[in-house]
C-alpha cells in the first residue's frame, strides 16, 4: 500500500540525520520518498503496513512525528469500502436509504406485556423489536434482567409478530447463548471497549449493534467496530446514544453531529438512540427527527405501555401512541430525504 506512513522530520534535522532516516527506512525493506519543504522535510514510506507499525520509527534521530496516511480503522473506513454498507437484520435492510426503526422496552418483562408492546410498535412502523435480557446496571441491587428466560420470551414475541429482535450481550461467555436467539447482538456503551467481548461478537454469525461509549471519541468508536470487522464479520451498525456532559439538563449529551462525522469517515450504517441520549420523553421526538435529518440510518427508541411499572428506565420510555406519532413524523421526514422505513420481509410482515 503506497504512502502508508509519513515521517515529519524536526525543523533542525541535520543533513546526516536526514540521510540516516532514509538509510534506516530502506534497511527495513521500505521505499523512502524525500520531500523538502520551506519549513519541514518529510519522508513518505511505502511497504507492508503491519511491519511499519511494529517498528519504533519515532525513535530515529531527527524524526519529529509519525503520521499514518490511512486511518487506523482500516476495515471501517471509506477507503476500504467507498459505498455505504447495508446490514441485513433478520431480513430487514439497514442502510442505503432504508431506516431501522428499533423499538421496545428497556428490559424484557412478562410475555403478555412484551407481546402487547411489540404489536403496538409494529403497527406504528417499527421493524426491529428490542428488549434487554441481560441488564448491566450501575447498582448491583437494580434489576439485572431475566437472562436466558428473557431471551426465550423475546424470541417468542419476535416470532409471533414477525419481527427480528435485538438484545444486549454483556459477557463474552454469553455470546453463543444470545446469538442462538437474537437477530442482532447489541454491545452497550459500557462495553464498547470490552475487546474480548467485541472479538467474540465478531466471531458470532450475527450482525452487531455497537453503541458509542459514554466518553468515547469518534475514532475510539470506529476502532471498536474494527475489532468486530477484523473477525470477518462485516455487519456492524453504529449507534450514537449520547456522551457524558457537564450539563445535567439531559441524561447525556446527544451528539447529533456525530452522525455526519461518521458518515464522512466510515461506510457503516449509523443510527441514533434519543432515549438514552436525553432520558426525557419530551425530548425524544425532536432528537429522533434531528438524527434522521443529520443522515442517520435509523432510530432506537424505548417504548413501554406502563412506564411507571417498568422494571428498567421507565421514565425515559414513550407510550405506544407517542411512538406512533413520532414514527409517522420520521416516515414523512424520510420521504423528503429520499429514504424510507425498511420493510419487514414478506414472510414476516403478516406475522
Amino acid at each position: 500500500m503506497a504512502n502508508v506512513l509519513i515521517l515529519i522530520l524536526k525543523s533542525d534535522a541535520t543533513e546526516p540525520q536526514i540521510q540516516h532516516v532514509i538509510e534506516r527506512v530502506e534497511s527495513l525493506g521500505f521505499g523512502a520518498h524525500l520531500s523538502r519543504g520551506t519549513f519541514r522535510t518529510i519522508v513518505g514510506l511505502i511497504g507492508d503496513e503491519q511491519r511499519l507499525q511494529s517498528e519504533p520509527l519515532s525513535a530515529i534521530p531527527g524524526v519529529a512525528e509519525v503520521v499514518p496516511v490511512m486511518p487506523p480503522y482500516k476495515l471501517a473506513s471509506l477507503d476500504a469500502h467507498p459505498q455505504p454498507s447495508v446490514v441485513d437484520v433478520g431480513g430487514v435492510p439497514v442502510g442505503g436509504g432504508q431506516l431501522a426503526m428499533i423499538a421496545g422496552p428497556c428490559a424484557v418483562e412478562e410475555p403478555d406485556r412484551m407481546l402487547r408492546i411489540a404489536k403496538a410498535v409494529k403497527a406504528a412502523g417499527a421493524n426491529i423489536f428490542r428488549g434487554g435480557a441481560y441488564k448491566p446496571r450501575t447498582s448491583p441491587y437494580s434489576f439485572q434482567g431475566l437472562g436466558e428466560e428473557g431471551l426465550k420470551i423475546l424470541r417468542d414475541v419476535g416470532d409471533a409478530c414477525g419481527m427480528p429482535i435485538v438484545t444486549e450481550v454483556t459477557d463474552p461467555r454469553n455470546v453463543e447463548t444470545v446469538a442462538k436467539y437474537a437477530d442482532l447482538l447489541q454491545i452497550g456503551a459500557r462495553n464498547m471497549q470490552n475487546f474480548v467481548l467485541l472479538t467474540e461478537a465478531g466471531q458470532a454469525n450475527k450482525p452487531v449493534l455497537l453503541k458509542r461509549g459514554m466518553s468515547a471519541t469518534i475514532v475510539d468508536w470506529l476502532m471498536s467496530a474494527e475489532y468486530v470487522l477484523a473477525q470477518g464479520n462485516p455487519n456492524v451498525i453504529l449507534c450514537e446514544r449520547g456522551i457524558k456532559s457537564f450539563d445535567p439538563s439531559t441524561r447525556n449529551l446527544f451528539d447529533v453531529a456525530a452522525v455526519p462525522v461518521v458518515k464522512g469517515l466510515s461506510h457503516l450504517p449509523v443510527i441514533v438512540d434519543p432515549s438514552h441520549a436525553t432520558g426525557k420523553p419530551a425530548l425524544i421526538p425532536p432528537c429522533a427527527l434531528a438524527g434522521v435529518a443529520a443522515g442517520a440510518d435509523g432510530v432506537h427508541i424505548e417504548v413501554h405501555d406502563e412506564p411507571e411499572v417498568a422494571k428498567s428506565d421507565g421514565p425515559q420510555a414513550l407510550l405506544p401512541d407517542q411512538y406512533a406519532e413520532v414514527a409517522q413524523q420520521i416516515r414523512q421526514l424520510a420521504a423528503l430525504l429520499g429514504k424510507s422505513i425498511a420493510p419487514l420481509p414478506a414472510s414476516k410482515a403478516s406475522g
